[in-house]
């Protein structure tokens, strides 16, 4: 691997190669571009699963999030480079893994998320799509690609942090575009798809994507540093993250749950025991004698949905080990004492995630020609279960709730007054040059990306999103309603969920804004 490759801008800078006592100071200027950006103080008040304001202050944010999996990578970093020998001949060989890369992959890697959580990145996708016109829609892992590469700013580019080859490469989760057309993939076959692809003919990666077409040069670019990474996997770097992020995500909402006292222990042991008890018989039950809601019978849809996507690891023998060792220990253990904020069951949570924690963190393997669902670092099988069992719990036990999808519609609610009623003002000729400076810069960036786009690619125009065949659009004046609705994406993805709520609530001429529980 040539080390000049991975260390390689876009823009080549000077580097003070004594100004941090480190091997390679490139990395590090990366790390504090990252961690220094507004952006990533933004996080701070972006919902990770649901708004404090909806159970409190203990809820984790997406910068609380992010640091903790910056703590996780680097840990899983420092154990691939320093613990194997032929484990680290392999890493090497696949280009490396530098854990001050790791730390910036995983510091970025949600900067792109917009005002309240996921449910925000599904409403703006349909928005996108159904509302302005964009095919490629909306994905918060290719906005944070796009935040990295042209919408923040530095003291040494006009656009974007100009970062390494590695630094790049190690945000791309999941390396390609929306609408790219692959004839070997089969769609109709998801153990063949990568892992975070659902394929139509057309699209490869809906809804999970890493770059939008305004900056898949900057990614092919950040990519053709890594010449022995196959094009459906990531780096070595970015597959540390993505494993870091699950294990993270599978526990820190979990403490959050259990101190807001989301979490009913009875509800969630009714479940798991009977899942135990009768799983031979739930297995034999047609797909349409399963009721998410029926005891049990989650836990077997969960079973079933792993065994068709992942048969390259799951196993019902793993699987029912999984479930087991967290009924023992969450649901029998943990959630057996509610939370009562005294320091026996906050010493209860610590001990619970910090064991889960380092076990899960010792429990990977890299792996030189992985399955295409997954990534030259991995999570060996038991620990692989154990997480998927872990999300399961509060998916099914927080997120499906009837009251949080309540509030749910409302936070939908706010995404689509934002879009529609700024996308309403700047086509105001009248009144349109007084939309916020932001917006009219994003918008800007966005028009001048697709014709340059359309400059150095003459026969390219966007794809029409009204057509199934993905047949471009006719028309040239589509790059500047592109621009436009690029741009205002761009804008209400950069706000926080305090932001957007007051935005759209003047925008509506509200005297008050929208507030959970209202």
């Amino acid at each position: 691997m040539d080390d000049d490759q991975r260390r390689r801008r876009l823009i080549p800078e000077p580097v003070d190669r004594f100004a941090t006592g480190e091997e390679y100071p490139e990395y590090r200027v990366d790390l504090e571009r990252i961690r220094f950006s507004p952006y990533f103080a933004r996080l701070s008040a972006v919902t990770q699963v649901v708004s404090p304001s909806g159970v409190g202050q203990v809820v984790h944010n997406r910068l609380t999030h992010s640091i903790k999996v910056t703590a996780v990578a680097r840990a899983i970093a420092m154990q691939l480079t320093t613990t194997d020998p032929e484990q680290n001949a392999i890493v090497e060989r696949l280009g490396g893994c530098d854990p001050v890369v790791v730390q910036a992959a995983a510091s970025a890697h949600d900067l792109g998320h917009p005002p309240f959580g996921h449910l925000g990145e599904q409403v703006l996708d349909r928005l996108a799509r159904e509302r302005l016109g964009l095919a490629e829609g909306f994905e918060g892992n290719a906005q944070s690609f796009r935040i990295l590469s042209a919408l923040d700013v530095c003291e040494t580019v006009k656009e974007g942090l100009n970062l390494t080859a590695a630094s790049r490469a190690a945000v791309l989760k999941y390396p390609w575009g929306r609408t790219i057309h692959r004839p070997d993939l089969d769609p109709a076959d998801p153990t063949r798809m990568p892992r975070g692809s659902t394929a139509s003919r057309w699209e490869t990666a809906p809804p999970k994507f890493s770059a939008y077409t305004l900056d898949l040069d900057d990614m092919l670019d950040a990519r053709s540093a890594f010449t022995a990474i196959a094009p459906w996997q990531q780096t070595v770097e970015c597959s540390v993250m993505d494993v870091a992020d699950d294990i993270a995500y599978s526990l820190h909402d979990l403490d959050d749950f259990y101190r807001a006292g989301v979490l009913q222990q009875a509800a969630v042991a009714v479940e798991f025991r009977t899942f135990l008890r009768d799983q031979h018989t739930l297995a034999a039950l047609d797909a349409d004698e399963l009721w998410s809601r029926a005891p049990g019978h989650s836990l077997e849809l969960l079973r079933r949905r792993i065994v068709s996507r992942d048969p390259w690891i799951a196993s019902d023998e793993h699987f029912r080990a999984s479930v087991q060792r967290v009924a023992t220990e969450l649901v029998e253990g943990l959630l057996a004492v509610p939370f009562d904020g005294s320091s026996r069951t906050e010493r209860a949570i610590e001990s619970f995630v910090s064991s889960w924690i380092g076990r899960l963190q010792r429990s990977v393997l890299v792996v030189e020609e992985p399955n295409v669902r997954s990534g030259h670092v991995s999570l060996l099988p038991e620990a692989w279960h154990d997480v998927t069992v872990l999300k399961f719990v509060h998916t099914r036990f927080v997120i499906d709730r009837p009251d949080f999808a309540t509030y749910q519609r409302g936070q939908s609610r706010v995404l689509d007054v934002l879009v529609t009623e700024l996308d309403s003002w700047l086509d105001d000729p009248r009144d349109g040059p007084r939309a916020p400076q932001k917006l009219l810069d994003f918008v800007e960036l966005a028009t001048d990306g697709y014709f340059r786009l359309r400059a150095d690619n003459p026969d390219w125009l966007p794809a029409d999103p009204e057509s199934d065949s993905g047949r471009p659009q006719s028309d040239p004046r589509a790059l500047g309603r592109l621009g436009r609705a690029r741009g205002i994406l761009d804008y209400v993805a950069s706000l926080t969920d305090e932001q957007a709520t007051a935005l759209a609530a003047r925008l509506r001429g509200d005297r008050e804004s929208w507030a959970f529980g209202s």
